[in-house]
């Protein structure tokens, strides 16, 4: 974002919702498809593992950019609505743990409302 000068633009981040759905979706209908694998249980660890995998790549990459590019951004953090004051790396890392586990579980749990009873056919590919 820091090249478009976006950066400021802390609700651009609600766009990363969007992002977690698909990734998801994605993963849950290849499995199924692919694979054949329609049980509840199954699909939603599926979900929720791949985007726990998406949340740690992104925590990654948070602490690159604050390490190595621009330790300022720490300022706009606290600066925007969502953070409050006197942040620490390690503190924003694990508020996004936390936030990013909730929002896979929630984003895995909706997407099984409506692949719970989605039906394979063997006509069907990806």
């Amino acid at each position: 974002m820091k090249i478009f000068g976006l950066e400021d633009v802390s609700e651009l981040r609600f766009l990363n919702f969007a992002f977690v759905l698909y990734g998801i979706n994605r993963a849950i209908k290849t499995n199924i498809v692919k694979n054949h694998e329609s049980l509840y249980f199954s699909n939603f660890l599926l979900g929720i593992g791949t985007s726990i995998i998406a949340v740690a790549l992104t925590i990654l990459g948070l602490i690159i950019y604050v390490d190595f590019i621009d330790a300022g951004f720490m300022t706009i953090l606290e600066q925007s609505s969502f953070w409050g004051q006197n942040l620490s790396l390690p503190l924003v890392v694990f508020a996004l743990a936390i936030e990013g586990i909730a929002s896979s579980v929630i984003c895995s749990f909706i997407l099984m409302q409506y692949y719970k009873n989605y039906k394979v056919s063997n006509t069907m590919v990806a």
